[in-house]
């Protein structure tokens, strides 16, 4: 394969500036067969896109059903920060001279200079936002407001079927264009991200109307509603929860906050942020995880919240900040803070307020707290799989808990009659640890995946990745990537 190279110093219609232009095979006809389909695009599935579209051997395709890209839009609060380094960007780790990187997003926005001098190594949400729009508006093979209906196995052509719904047919009703399509593919990757997840005592709750609950993805939809509440109440402690609050407190009056922020765990934790904590985040780490049994991988995803659902440091410290600045003409902000605590049941009192019945996990004693507005800061779950993947549902393995078991390589172990492969991002916690969602391992993890659909190291890995050795066992070298029935085979004369 053809490797990118630094981009040149040239006008702006060479692939540097818009990396679109570079050299690609054409897309193939609607009933040929492609070697992968992608289902979903958000950040996992736009980095495998990007690592995927200098191999010229391979031919993807993407779907994603809503119009465009969009990343978190209810959190891109003002000044928050994403919790990785810019060099976690969609590409960098695994092809720093990839024309897709972010520092070539700064390049061709001219802003080179200016990120250079705000020496800022995590950069705004809003920013990174904008930097993966930036890569789906110039990418090709990314079919956009394209619903992924089913997926099933054909077994007499040993090919995936994959159904989906254009969801722009109305509009193109005009030219002909027909709603429903078919794919067939070698390959699958699902890369349908996470929920938003609300706890069943506040499920009833939820966009009833009256008094405004929302989950926190949709907070900036809801702000004004918001801040203009007497009382609102925030559950949940981590870095959600944490910005959320932060910015109500400082938009609302110093001595008539009239905030709550709650939370299960035990306290309003820090982030694990020292450097050999963040070595959970690499790939040795990954794969030590997945060699464990199942038992302990259950226990060790269970004991390892604060390394991915505590609070940036940060945070904490601006929260702390602007408590004390309130604090500095004597008396108390009007703000309570309590970890350790669960919400019961919940209900509406009349039709103006919202009753929460708390009980505090430590104590073992209960209360009632009433409000104008409540917060979800919940967090999310994995989207399930089951109506996706009913019509794979014959061949997948399952592990004690029924969920379907994942290989080190991030396919879905399927039964040996299947010649294709399925590749899984971001629902693979229970296999692959922590660092499952995080944007730090996505290249990693594209680069490993490609390297398997092609048969061959098209992006080589590092051997190793972490000072500490998590098993007794020396760390594993490099090998190269096993050819799986599902890669790309090439033709006798090389091609």
């Amino acid at each position: 394969m053809t490797r990118p190279t630094h981009p040149p110093t040239t006008p702006p219609a060479t692939p540097e500036a818009n990396p679109a232009a570079a050299p690609h095979p054409a897309p193939h006809e609607v009933e040929a067969l492609r070697d992968l389909v992608g289902i979903g695009i958000g950040p996992l599935n736009l980095s495998l896109a990007a690592l995927a579209h200098p191999l010229a051997e391979l031919d993807a395709v993407f779907y994603e059903q809503r119009p465009t890209f969009d990343w978190h839009p209810g959190l891109l609060i003002d000044g928050a920060t994403i919790q990785v380094p810019f060099l976690a960007d969609l590409v960098t780790l695994a092809d720093p001279a990839s024309p897709w990187s972010f520092l070539n997003y700064l390049k061709t926005r001219e802003r080179l200079f200016p990120f250079y001098f705000a020496e800022r190594f995590h950069i705004q949400r809003t920013e990174y936002d904008a930097y993966c729009r930036w890569v789906a508006e110039n990418l090709p093979g990314l079919h956009f407001r394209h619903q992924v209906d089913a997926v099933r196995w054909n077994a007499e052509r040993d090919v995936f079927e994959v159904d989906y719904t254009r969801l722009d047919a109305e509009a193109d009703a005009d030219a002909g264009a027909e709603s429903l399509g078919r794919t067939y593919t070698r390959n699958i990757v699902l890369g349908i991200g996470t929920e938003p997840y609300v706890p069943d005592p506040l499920r009833p709750l939820v966009d009833a109307p009256g008094v405004p609950v929302i989950h926190a993805a949709d907070y900036l939809d809801h702000r004004a509603t918001l801040l203009a509440a007497e009382h609102v109440t925030v559950v949940g402690s981590g870095q959600s929860g944490a910005e959320v609050f932060l910015d109500l407190l400082r938009h609302r009056p110093a001595g008539r906050e009239k905030l709550h922020w709650i939370g299960r765990s035990p306290a309003f934790a820090p982030m694990e942020y020292s450097k050999l904590g963040l070595e959970h985040f690499t790939p040795d780490y990954t794969r030590y995880f997945h060699a464990l049994t199942e038992p302990v991988r259950e226990e060790l995803v269970a004991a390892q919240w604060q390394l991915h659902r505590g609070i940036d440091a940060g945070t904490i410290a601006a929260i702390h900040d602007e408590l004390y600045r309130r604090n500095l003409g004597g008396g108390w902000p009007d703000a309570v803070l309590t970890p350790g605590v669960r919400v019961r049941t919940a209900g509406r009192i009349a039709t103006s307020r919202v009753e929460l019945h708390l009980e505090h996990l430590q104590q073992g004693t209960r209360s009632r707290l009433a409000t104008d507005a409540v917060v979800l800061a919940t967090g999310y779950r994995e989207r399930p799989l089951t109506r996706l993947l009913a019509g794979l549902d014959p061949y997948l393995r399952r592990d004690s808990h029924e969920r379907p078991r994942v290989d080190e390589d991030f396919r879905l172990v399927l039964d040996p009659s299947v010649t294709g492969a399925a590749y899984v991002l971001n629902t693979s916690l229970h296999t692959h640890g922590v660092g499952t969602p995080d944007l730090g391992l996505a290249a990693w993890r594209s680069a490993t995946i490609l390297n398997t659909l092609t048969g061959k190291e098209s992006y080589p890995l590092p051997q190793r990745t972490a000072f500490t050795t998590f098993g007794l066992d020396q760390p594993r070298s490099q090998v190269p990537p096993a050819r799986h029935p599902g890669a790309l085979t090439p033709l006798r004369d090389g091609t």
